[in-house]
């Protein structure tokens, strides 16, 4: 969801600059900065940004500057109207009847001072019309950006996606020697009871408990649910509309208990750094889902 828009225009002698910005944010989280002509046009503004950009914590700026007709020379205008009165009002104030030199120059700093104050309210329909324009081609600018980042976010994700596919490719070696290990480790603890103890084993009872123990360490269906969850992860990144991002999110998180069930089942330190390498690749791409509307 971040991103940047920019686009300008001429407006009344003046260079009209529409900026937008945006971090991440689960709703849309709108803060507007604009200049006195536009104030009653906020709300329009507000529902026009909201409508097209859905979600984010978006910064917006409209703001103007004086069109330089000479690029070799950039003077700052002044305002000398705003500079007399405060040196009227200074003179009315101190009691003198000239303004020192030191104060003038402070005068002159001012920041109304050194920006020609142009009436620009009541826009007429024409120009309401070109500042239209003018915010959409922002927003324009803006979703570029964005498609490109998302772009850039999919090979990403795919890449990701690719290696936790491959780590569990990884674990099916392991898988297969695993169950007669571990049976084979029981049948050694039990051979170092006493005669007698192994005696008052029944066989039967012990075959059924093993055999529930080791159907309790299967992870078929895990790594048959980790495979459908990156096969839905693909599915919906290449899926358009809203909220795409929120449900990659939920499916992140379904495939992380998928990779805790296989750690925890896993019982082998082969098969548990492997189930590691998972979970760091999976908090990368659970960190970037943050960017994914």
């Amino acid at each position: 969801m971040t991103g940047y828009g920019k686009a300008e225009m001429i407006f009344r002698g003046h260079k009209l600059i529409c900026e937008i910005r945006s971090l991440n944010s689960k709703s849309m989280d709108l803060s507007v900065r604009l200049i006195n002509a536009l104030r009653a046009h906020e709300l329009d503004i507000r529902t026009l940004v909201s409508q097209r950009l859905e979600r984010g914590k978006v910064d917006l700026a409209i703001y103007e500057q004086s069109e330089i007709t000479n690029h070799q020379s950039e003077i700052t205008p002044v305002n000398w109207a705003a500079a007399k009165e405060y040196a009227t009002q200074y003179k009315a104030q101190m009691n003198v009847d000239e303004v020192p030199a030191e104060v003038m120059a402070a005068i002159l700093r001012f920041p109304d001072v050194l920006k020609v104050q142009e009436d620009l309210s009541d826009l007429t329909d024409e120009e309401w019309k070109a500042v239209q324009t003018l915010l959409n081609k922002s927003i324009d600018a803006f979703i570029a950006f964005r498609t490109q980042e998302g772009a850039a976010l999919q090979a990403m994700f795919t890449e990701k996606l690719d290696g936790i596919a491959d780590l569990l490719a990884q674990v099916e070696p392991f898988e297969k020697g695993r169950v007669a290990k571990i049976k084979e480790r029981l049948e050694q603890n039990l051979a170092q009871l006493s005669a007698e103890t192994q005696a008052q084993v029944d066989r039967n009872r012990l075959e059924q408990e093993m055999i529930y123990y080791l159907e309790k360490l299967d992870i078929t269906e895990e790594k048959v649910r980790l495979t459908n969850h990156i096969k839905y992860f693909r599915e919906t990144m290449a899926g358009e509309g809203a909220g795409v991002g929120k449900k990659l999110g939920f499916i992140a998180q379904e495939m992380g208990r998928e990779i805790n069930t296989l750690g925890s089942k896993s019982n082998q330190s082969e098969m548990q750094i492997i189930v590691v390498k998972m979970k760091d690749i999976l908090e990368q791409i659970k960190e970037q889902v943050l960017n994914v509307l």
